[in-house]
């Protein structure tokens, strides 16, 4: 499925690798909020490689005593990486555990704290990564398009991780909204219907780029302000104000999470949207039913602070920092076709 998103700078032709060691994949989380250092919820900034949020997650709540239900995290990194990220123990009127006795292969506490609310799922700002590609190819065309990903960014695409191994949390939507499947459990029917408005996300951005809309302010779109969660929609008589805002890039224009309620884009951007849309036709009843509330998230995605350098002719490291829920991958999509 990922396969035939469209790149926004054409397919490349540069071949490489990453992720092929632990350390070519670097993950560090930033809260974006000040910690209160008291309160009910012990915090636990931890250090680990080749190790599952999930599984880490469990195993502290083992160490400490208490249920896997009061252990949260802001988001699941990836395993096949090194990442430090926070946990959260919901501990009232406890003493913080002293962690000294805390042994799980290859992960190192780093930090302990109190925070006076729970850590939620997506209660990050973003973060920060250190990735090295490495067997490349077409040194001068990675380079070229670096230029362009700094200036004007990638497609906001959901990653493969979304979708599940083999695709299956999609396949699984999929069969789930035709009938074929019952999903009792709660965690697959989150998985699922994320997948399924990640895949129409996706797909809608792919089309917009395809017709050269990527960069063109539509009739009835909806902008988001750049670094902002605000958005508005787009009138007839401001279309030039707007497209020069985008230009600047003080504004970004917005696709569809697909969900129950309206779309909130008029006029032609809504029909675009709406043309887009017949092809998951058999997602609308599910979502109806799921109650699932329609979202927008940007069409593209800015690495900021990306920086590069080569360590060998073949070898590439990458700095950047992305928001909450956008994904690495997104930015190496553009830049190299792994090799098998």
């Amino acid at each position: 499925m990922l396969t035939q998103l469209n790149y926004l700078y054409g397919k490349p032709t540069a071949t490489g690798q990453y992720k092929q060691q632990y350390e070519d994949f670097v993950v560090t989380e930033h809260l974006g909020f000040e910690l209160t250092g008291e309160g009910e919820h012990v915090l636990v900034y931890l250090q680990k490689r080749d190790c599952n949020t999930i599984f880490v997650a469990e195993q502290l709540a083992k160490y400490v005593g208490i249920s896997t239900k009061l252990v949260s995290y802001a988001g699941l990194k990836d395993r096949q990486a090194i990442t430090m990220q926070w946990f959260s123990l919901h501990m009232p009127g406890q003493q913080t555990p002293d962690f000294s006795g805390f042994d799980l292969a290859n992960c190192q506490i780093l930090k302990v704290t109190r925070h006076n609310k729970k850590l939620k799922i997506g209660a990050l700002k973003g973060n920060y990564f250190k990735i090295i590609l490495r067997d490349l190819t077409a040194q001068s065309e990675i380079e070229s398009k670096l230029a362009l990903i700094k200036q004007h960014g990638v497609p906001n695409y959901f990653g493969e991780q979304r979708f599940g191994r083999g695709e299956n949390n999609i396949i699984q939507a999929i069969n789930w909204a035709k009938g074929a499947i019952t999903v009792k459990d709660r965690k697959k029917r989150s998985f699922y219907l994320s997948a399924a408005r990640s895949a129409i996300f996706n797909d809608i951005v792919s089309k917009r780029i395809e017709q050269q809309l990527h960069k063109t302010v539509i009739d009835g779109d909806i902008l988001q302000l750049a670094q902002r969660s605000s958005w508005f929609v787009v009138q007839t008589d401001e279309l030039a104000l707007l497209q020069a805002r985008l230009e600047n890039g003080e504004i970004n224009i917005t696709a569809p999470m697909m969900g129950d309620s309206p779309l909130g884009t008029q006029f032609k951007a809504l029909e675009f949207e709406q043309e887009c849309l017949e092809n998951w036709s058999e997602f609308y009843d599910l979502f109806k039913k799921e109650r699932v509330e329609t979202a927008r998230r940007s069409l593209l995605l800015r690495a900021d602070q990306l920086n590069w350098q080569w360590l060998d002719c073949h070898s590439l490291e990458l700095d950047f920092y992305l928001p909450s829920g956008c994904y690495a991958t997104s930015v190496i999509r553009e830049l190299i076709i792994e090799n098998e």
